[in-house]
């Protein structure tokens, strides 16, 4: 990592949310994870993507994270005949990235989803940096393999999760 590179930050909040509670029962410290992927570098832009599915809290979680640094885009939750329901911000988050390429000497993906492959695959055939922040356990093995660096979230769980507390501030 190099002072002088110009930082875009794209977080896939669900994909980082479901995965530290489920495997941890915890939540991200999403102020670290910003602050450790950025490093010394200029931060262009820290967008972090997610899904509205009208939680009490999720209003203040949505809140820390603007006042954190990020800028928040959100979705409903789409619901579908019979019942299914689904929110992801995949197509979102690849059109953003295309979009500020340009812009950026290192673009950092914040998920473990397979399914951008083929998007790191082609910024680095455009010459570009790309690093990736997830949760080691649950990511690609071809995306750890693939990037030029991975910040490994499992790699120090006290320093990247929060736990869980509930309405009486217990965990």
């Amino acid at each position: 990592m190099k002072a002088e590179q110009r930082v875009g930050l794209f977080v896939d909040i669900q994909n980082l949310y479901y995965t530290a509670r489920n495997v941890y029962n915890a939540r991200v410290n999403f102020n670290t994870v910003l602050k450790d992927a950025v490093g010394d570098r200029p931060l262009v832009r820290a967008i972090a993507y997610g899904i509205k599915a009208d939680m009490p809290e999720e209003q203040t979680f949505f809140d820390a994270l603007k006042k954190a640094g990020f800028e928040v885009k959100l979705k409903e939750l789409q619901s579908f005949y019979g019942g299914a329901k689904k929110g992801d911000w995949d197509v979102g988050i690849v059109m953003d990235i295309i979009k500020l390429n340009a812009k950026l000497d290192t673009v950092v993906l914040a998920s473990g989803d397979g399914d951008y492959i083929p998007l790191l695959e082609y910024l680095q055939t455009q010459g570009q940096r790309v690093e990736l922040v997830s949760f080691g356990k649950s990511t690609s093995s071809k995306m750890r393999e693939l990037v030029d660096y991975h910040l490994d979230l499992d790699s120090d769980p006290r320093k990247y999760l929060m736990p869980i507390r509930n309405r009486n501030g217990k965990r």
